[in-house]
């Protein structure tokens, strides 16, 4: 068949554009090759990395209002104990020297109380003289000196005593002896923090004696509890006493 010279420059034409783009696409491959090369490379995330993200996604989200109340009861409880028993950067080894300002006074803790509540005192008493420190308590059947008045020894073992606990009962309410080392108690210390401790025990909130109402007290439900409320408050006395007494000599 003759070929004519239309066709042969048509035919001609076709060939260099096949050409010009077989040359763009083979130029293409190597980059396209490797993309994919790099693309099956690539690292999946791993289990740990997906756990890692979605706790912390978990994390980040708004606590639900069950667990906002437990943490704030959490907290309100914290608080309130770090307002009771407060550390302080005095030792034991710290009162107990023999310079110490708490030598300056015969007793630690004098404990005022009705004879009907004599039992729970001496348990009281037991406690805090079996205590490392060694507190020294004044019990008055046991260390009031025989033939003296009452009136006398209630004074004495008042003045004579860093803290006073006022063990707050039905008899205590009704026992004028009682009332009376109470009032000679905050006379001798009225805004003294942690001198005078009130302990209510069978005794409702209405019935506090209005003379210790500027006054926290500890309210004894469970005997352990209170004994130990009552000897970390005796210690922070005497150790802010300690701590006190030695920046002034100093």
């Amino acid at each position: 068949m003759r070929d004519f010279p239309g066709h042969q420059c048509s035919a001609s034409l076709a060939t260099g554009e096949i050409s010009h783009q077989w040359l763009q696409l083979s130029s293409a491959l190597p980059s396209m090759a490797g993309w994919f090369r790099w693309l099956l490379r690539k690292p999946k995330p791993s289990s740990v990395e997906s756990s890692l993200s979605t706790s912390h996604s978990a994390s980040s989200s708004p606590p639900s209002s069950s667990s906002s109340s437990a943490e704030s009861s959490s907290f309100s409880s914290s608080m309130s104990l770090s307002r009771s028993i407060r550390p302080s950067p005095m030792s034991v080894l710290d009162i107990s020297a023999s310079g110490s300002a708490r030598w300056a006074k015969s007793y630690d803790v004098c404990i005022c109380h009705s004879e009907v509540d004599l039992e729970l005192v001496e348990e009281l008493v037991s406690y805090l003289e079996s205590q490392p420190e060694s507190f020294r308590c004044f019990l008055q059947l046991r260390d009031a000196a025989p033939g003296s008045a009452v009136v006398t020894e209630l004074c004495d073992a008042v003045q004579n005593s860093h803290c006073w606990v006022m063990l707050i009962t039905p008899g205590f309410l009704q026992d004028p002896w009682c009332k009376y080392q109470m009032h000679q108690a905050l006379a001798e210390a009225p805004l003294a923090n942690g001198r005078t401790i009130p302990v209510l025990k069978d005794v409702d909130r209405k019935d506090y004696p209005k003379e210790l109402r500027s006054l926290y007290y500890i309210y004894m439900a469970l005997k352990e509890n209170s004994f130990r409320q009552i000897r970390d408050t005796i210690m922070h006395y005497l150790q802010e006493l300690c701590q006190s007494s030695t920046s002034r000599t100093d």
